[in-house]
């Protein structure tokens, strides 16, 4: 299974003053990210609504973004990547909006709220 993650549902789902420096959050996730890949080997692309500037990297989690900021630009971005997947059933999209969860199960991919993931990576 490869994971596509709604980067900012997941942050957002920790009222922890992430807000004051949403870079600061975008990096603190990727790290999450890249511990719980190292425990569970999974495949993870984490979606952010615009490139992190300065730029986030990771040598295990695909970082990506869309291609144009604004509103709901990090779903369209997920639902652009299942559709131009052959197999788009491999992928679990984590996300706690609603349409998307809708869109992503259309087309069959898996989904599982943010609230849910951001526990799974508290417990790993």
């Amino acid at each position: 299974m490869a994971w596509l993650v709604d980067a900012m549902n997941v942050i957002g789902t920790r009222p922890d003053g992430w807000w004051r420096d949403r870079h600061a959050a975008m990096a603190r996730l990727v790290d999450e990210l890249e511990r719980w890949v190292a425990v569970t080997g999974e495949d993870v692309t984490v979606v952010f609504e615009r490139p992190p500037s300065p730029p986030i990297t990771s040598p295990t989690v695909e970082i990506a973004h869309a291609p144009r900021a604004g509103r709901d630009a990090a779903d369209d971005e997920i639902i652009r990547r299942l559709r131009a997947d052959p197999h788009p059933e491999r992928f679990r999209v984590v996300t706690s909006d609603r349409v998307l969860a809708d869109q992503a199960r259309l087309l069959d991919a898996s989904v599982e709220p943010a609230e849910a993931f951001r526990r799974r990576l508290e417990e790993s």
